[in-house]
């Protein structure tokens, strides 16, 4: 189909019908459009626009109970079973803080958000599913078994908008321009070293105009060095095996989602590793990990490290470091497991 020309909403409704095996992301993908005027054109069929208001939709989601939460990005799908709880609403960020369900959230990225009903079988799925400017997915809630319905059915009519069109106004997402130029190696170094705290870090390279990708490539071996393709699947065997909590990290523009605890259930599938414990899932496209870091970060309670995979465009995919808490050290087995994975041949840590 030509990407020129966007199919119309009752075109989008018969190719679904056409496809019901295929999935939302996909399905858009194949016909030039987003997956939220996926979702858009099935409005008065099941699928509800409502306002995304970030901080109503956390304080209303605390009432529905147990759900499954949903953040992903091209080339990871990170879901959490649990309940929406310890609530820190803001307006350019909020909090989920509970002990499965873990958020960062940036309201201002959320942008159309829809209730949807879709009926499999004899049963009816529900979720709250929230995009950003672009019609990409930041966050979604799946309702489960345990879920208060009555409690979801309070916070879609509190929520619901008065617009209830099939069709989606985007935008593009522009890259932001690097104003100025950059800092020098000698100045990575000298803020990397003086740092106490990770999250310090984002700052850091803010000030000195550098990306994520660029300053790992500066900063020198001591503190980040390149990890060999077959580093990831071995560091989710090792933590597995060897019972190594971690903390994984995925996100997009507008939220990042948190697991800490251990995993044990590894699969591999084709390009996708996956984790498929009891309330965490993880679905990770190795084929699209371009490049993996394993990278030191000062802190006033001593270094702590993560495993780091950047995707084509030196984009951040997903994040990993060992289960802590604010004001302990480093996990022995985590720095242990991470300084030994196996390096690139061209760079090493000293």
């Amino acid at each position: 189909m030509d990407q020129r020309v966007k199919p119309a909403p009752h075109e989008i409704r018969t190719a679904r019908a056409d496809n019901p095996k295929t999935m939302e992301r996909e399905l858009a993908a194949q016909l030039g459009i987003s997956e939220a005027e996926l979702v858009a054109a099935h409005c008065g069929e099941g699928v509800r626009r409502i306002e995304p208001r970030v901080n109503d939709v956390l304080l209303g989601l605390e009432a529905v109970g147990e759900v499954l939460a949903l953040t992903r990005n091209e080339s990871a799908v990170h879901e959490k079973i649990g309940v929406y709880d310890k609530i820190q609403t803001g307006e350019h960020a909020a909090l989920a803080l509970g002990e499965q369900i873990d958020l960062r959230i940036f309201p201002k990225i959320w942008t159309h958000g829809f209730a949807v009903e879709k009926r499999v079988g004899d049963e009816i799925k529900r979720s709250l599913q929230f995009f950003d400017d672009a019609g990409d997915a930041v966050h979604k809630v799946h309702l489960r078994p345990a879920s208060n319905v009555d409690a979801y059915e309070r916070l879609v009519a509190a929520l619901v908008s008065f617009d209830q069109s099939p069709t989606l106004s985007l935008k593009g997402i522009d890259s932001p321009a690097a104003a100025g130029e950059p800092g020098s190696a000698e100045e990575l170094r000298d803020r990397w070293s003086s740092m106490t705290d990770v999250h310090q870090f984002f700052g850091m390279l803010k000030a000195l105009k550098l990306s994520r990708h660029q300053a790992l490539r500066m900063v020198g071996g001591d503190y980040a060095w390149e990890l060999a393709g077959e580093s990831l699947e071995a560091m989710f065997n090792h933590a597995a095996s060897d019972a190594v909590p971690i903390m994984c990290f995925v996100g997009n523009r507008g939220c990042i989602q948190i697991h800490s605890g251990p995993v044990s259930n590894i699969k591999t599938m084709g390009p996708w590793i996956n984790v498929l414990d009891e309330t965490f899932h993880l679905h990770l496209r190795m084929d699209h990990v371009v490049e993996l870091w394993a990278v030191r970060k000062p802190t006033k309670d001593g270094h702590v490290t993560s495993i780091e995979a950047y995707g084509a465009n030196h984009e951040l995919i997903i994040q990993f470091f060992g289960q802590r808490h604010e004001g302990e050290t480093e996990r022995d087995d985590w720095r242990f497991l991470a300084e030994n994975l196996p390096r690139t041949l061209s760079r090493t840590a000293a």
